[in-house]
């Protein structure tokens, strides 16, 4: 990996564009260097990952808005939309899969400077793919791609720290992804990631307060501008430049400003795509920094079972300050404790989560976010005696860039009525790599046939984790079969809106 110094110039500053982190990007979206086979199996996983939880979600509302907008939009040859039979136009078949794959927040993530799920790459790539008719292996290394770029985007630069939501990495990471793809020039790859960045910029406020349904659409728009950006380069059209390094760029007012300083890590020219292996999935529908407290609480539910708001004082979780300051007490939002609280918020609440998986010993992603489970009487009353601290050990685990020391849990200490303390804490994960149970192939498909059961009938089922697992070889008839078709008589007709 090539480490790229990333600054703010004045306009009266010579950038040449070689030296332009876009640049960079496109360089290396665009050099054919192969796949390695390890990471080929993990593409595969993803992709059964993200086609379980898309699945999950087909009855929801946000899922059945943004499909009902890609059938307003029917396209040949087009693109395919989970649940539905058919072919839709690109741009929409990316955004309906997108809020598919992100509705339930159940698929993968990577966490470092940044929080990212780079997942979301995959809809707007496969949109593509199969719009134009490329086949498994060319999906295959533009996946690759867009998993590289994000993870090396959030390795480096902050946006949450400036309350920039973080699809802004994922804009110009699937623009890439495409063109990797598509085996664009790099002049053409480098203007759509500038336009894909400059279109995707947007605050946190979907993450804060009283979180709405629009954090399922954020990373799917990020995915359908990358798209339009992508065919708007292909016409010749070009982007703002320097987008990042401007001095009315993206750094200079929306992140650190005009004196920051960024290292940017990047693979050199011929070597391989690896930063997917870098990233994790979820085992629980839940905020990733809420998985392993999942985890740990289930533990707890089995070892005490006595434990509950009669002898429960005070529950204090010592955690590092993202996990403190997004999910937990930190954050300051009355609605992490509000058993009214949307979905969406509550799986952004530590305190809620933690009380639940305590109280039950179990995590799943419809029951354990009822409204009536929410509002039981014993669950608020123990909820609102559960806090998070941060702890400066756990931040600095948080952000370790060793793998073996890196850590996403903490410390709990329970303080019983009667005096008494119980301590525990967790590192990471169970599903984790360095997890007790983690996953692996034959987990990814338990997780596919457990969500999608009662949602798709076996001979569909089947027929998906067999194509899927060929992905390599599939030809481009072949690859418009990756996705999959509700049972009869599930989905019903979508609301309408101007389409």
């Amino acid at each position: 990996m090539q480490l790229n110094q990333v600054r703010v110039y004045r306009s009266d500053e010579k950038l040449a564009r070689e030296d332009q982190l876009a640049w960079k990007i496109a360089e290396v979206a665009a050099d054919p260097v192969e796949v390695s086979n390890e990471v080929t199996e993990m593409v595969i996983n993803r992709l059964i990952d993200n086609a379980a939880v898309a699945t999950a979600s087909l009855t929801r509302a946000p899922a059945i808005a943004a499909r009902a907008q890609a059938q307003d939009h029917p396209y040949a040859p087009g693109s395919t939309v989970f649940g539905i039979p058919g072919r839709y136009g690109p741009e929409w078949a990316a955004w309906a899969n997108g809020v598919a794959v992100r509705e339930l927040d159940y698929h993968d993530t990577f966490l470092a400077a940044e929080y990212s799920h780079p997942g979301d790459n995959i809809p707007p790539i496969l949109a593509v793919a199969q719009h134009v008719g490329r086949g498994g292996h060319d999906l295959v290394r533009g996946i690759a791609t867009g998993y590289e770029i994000q993870i090396d985007l959030v390795k480096a630069i902050s946006l949450h720290a400036h309350k920039i939501d973080h699809v802004a990495h994922l804009g110009p990471s699937a623009a890439a992804g495409i063109g990797t793809l598509l085996g664009l020039a790099p002049e053409t790859i480098f203007q759509s990631i500038g336009q894909a960045l400059h279109t995707t910029t947007a605050t946190r406020q979907s993450r804060k307060g009283e979180i709405s349904t629009w954090k399922a659409h954020a990373p799917a728009f990020a995915g359908k501008m990358a798209v339009e950006a992508v065919d708007r380069a292909m016409r010749g059209q070009t982007s703002p430049t320097p987008i990042y390094e401007g001095e009315d760029g993206v750094i200079a007012w929306l992140l650190d400003g005009p004196d920051a300083h960024y290292e940017v890590p990047l693979p050199e020219r011929g070597e391989t795509k690896r930063a997917i292996l870098d990233s994790y999935t979820k085992e629980h529908s839940a905020e990733y920094q809420a998985q392993a407290w999942i985890d740990l609480a289930r533990r707890l539910h089995q070892r005490y079972p006595e434990l509950g708001p009669d002898t429960i004082e005070r529950v204090i979780i010592r955690t590092s300050h993202h996990t403190h300051n997004v999910i937990g007490s930190g954050a300051n939002d009355p609605q992490k404790y509000d058993p009214t609280a949307s979905r969406e918020t509550l799986d952004h609440s530590i305190p809620y989560i933690f009380t639940v998986a305590l109280q039950d010993g179990e995590w799943d992603h419809e029951k354990s976010y009822a409204p009536e489970r929410a509002a039981r009487p014993d669950t608020v009353a123990l909820w609102n005696r559960v806090v998070t601290e941060e702890d400066p050990e756990w931040t600095r685990r948080y952000h370790s860039n060793d793998p073996a020391e890196k850590a996403f849990g903490g410390s709990v200490a329970i303080t019983l009525r009667d005096g008494s303390v119980i301590v525990d804490e967790i590192a990471v994960a169970d599903a984790h790599p360095l997890g007790a149970n983690p996953f692996g192939r034959e987990q990814y498909i338990a997780k596919f046939r457990g969500l999608a059961e009662g949602t798709l009938e076996e001979i569909e089922i089947e027929r998906f984790l067999d194509l899927v697992q060929r992905l390599p070889e599939l030809d481009a008839t072949e690859l418009g079969g990756l996705t999959v078709t509700a049972r009869p008589g599930l989905l019903l007709p979508g609301p309408k809106g101007l389409f």
